[in-house]
């Protein structure tokens, strides 16, 4: 596989993740599943058949 395949088919996955859990995001907000003022998250990213884990931590300000 070439590098531009490779950085393509990552972009491709990132960009998937993102939108979808923007909106998943969105409707739990929406439908008033979280209060408070902001919204505590973490994304965890592993690979099957590997040891790889890789966690983020982040919070969002609500409306």
């Amino acid at each position: 596989m070439s590098e531009d395949a490779f950085n393509m088919s990552v972009r491709k996955f990132l960009k998937e993740v993102g939108v979808t859990s923007q909106r998943k995001i969105e409707e739990m907000v929406r439908e008033g599943q979280v209060g408070g003022k902001k919204l505590k998250l973490r994304m965890t990213l592993t690979a099957e058949g590997t040891d790889f884990t890789h966690v983020v931590d982040g919070e969002i300000d609500l409306p």
